[in-house]
């Protein structure tokens, strides 16, 4: 039974009844990795290759399921250094990098047939037709939770809608009191989404997905990689190539040995994760992965952002000894 609509009495957050996420046509879940799961549920997989260089909450859903795990290696383009060949049941996982490796996805789809790909790093990266492939929203923008998935819910399994109300904490601690303030909380809210069943995204997150300035926020990433590639294209030790498809990335990638340059940026409160340390327990320190998890900076490069920000930035790389 429907609840009742209230009608005066105190105002709640600010709806937008006229705008739409940027993929109204996908299925919208409440985190990425449950995306990941309906894949695989509705896919019905039984083995599933993953890249070592990966975030290990992808291993929730195939650890649930009993699903078997196999990693494979990568290069250093970000490349798997060999494709295996499939069976009926098995699906190949590839990660779309920093929102960098486009192009080597459209290689990727006219081979692999049980194709997934991670777009979580690559909200903006349209999927290729009739390739499963599930986003992140969160990691681009100020919501709490939420997913895309590009396959349709066939089974006809009716999951219940999620609430987001007590996953907001860090977002407000970050516009009232900074971005330390809200930090433990943000961490408590990544914990928080840990084990959750596959749900629908929350009506609270997306609402407010539908109030982004998509196109803005997308050219804003646009022009704030190019300008730091600009600046490091001859310091960064990944080399980024001409041809790559550039849409809306999430970071820029920058490549270096000088370890000293994370603890002056993140000193400098320009905060800089480390992608992923989950790599430092699966790996020795010779091993490609382990060498891309140390030495890659994801550079900010998001539409909070602008030239004065990226310079500021710079000035601090180019002063490390």
């Amino acid at each position: 039974m429907s609840e009742t609509k209230a009608i005066g009495g105190y105002f709640g957050l600010q709806e937008n009844n006229t705008g739409i996420g940027y993929y109204p046509h996908l299925l919208a879940l409440n985190t990425g990795r449950n995306a990941f799961e309906h894949i695989l549920l509705l896919r019905r997989y039984k083995k599933v290759y993953l890249p070592y260089f990966t975030c290990d909450v992808l291993l929730e859903p195939l650890k649930k399921h009993a699903i078997e795990i196999v990693f494979y290696k990568i290069n250093e383009l970000l490349e798997p250094v060999s494709l295996p060949i499939l069976d009926k049941e098995d699906a190949f996982l590839y990660t779309n990098y920093f929102g960098i490796k486009s192009n080597y996805i459209n290689y990727l789809a006219t081979g692999v047939k049980q194709l997934i790909i991670d777009n979580a790093q690559a909200f903006f990266v349209p999927p290729v037709p009739g390739v499963d492939t599930f986003y992140s929203p969160r990691k681009f923008f100020g919501v709490p939770d939420g997913a895309y998935v590009t396959t349709e819910n066939k089974k006809g399994v009716q999951y219940e809608r999620d609430h987001s109300t007590g996953r907001f904490s860090h977002l407000l601690l970050r516009v009232d009191s900074g971005a330390s303030a809200g930090y433990e909380d943000f961490k408590k809210n990544d914990a928080q989404l840990s084990g959750q069943p596959i749900k629908l995204m929350s009506k609270l997150t997306k609402n407010l997905l539908s109030n982004i300035n998509y196109e803005e926020a997308k050219g804003k990433r646009n022009a704030n990689f190019q300008f730091l590639h600009k600046a490091l294209a001859e310091r960064n030790q990944f080399q980024i190539q001409p041809e790559e498809d550039i849409t809306g990335p999430m970071v820029y990638p920058f490549r270096t040995t000088n370890t000293t340059i994370r603890k002056r940026l993140i000193d400098n409160n320009i905060f800089v994760a480390t992608y992923w340390p989950n790599v430092f327990n699966w790996l020795t320190e010779n091993e490609m992965e382990y060498k891309l998890s140390r030495e890659i900076i994801p550079l900010p490069v998001d539409q909070r952002y602008n030239e004065n920000d990226l310079n500021f930035i710079l000035q601090i790389i180019h002063a490390t000894p």
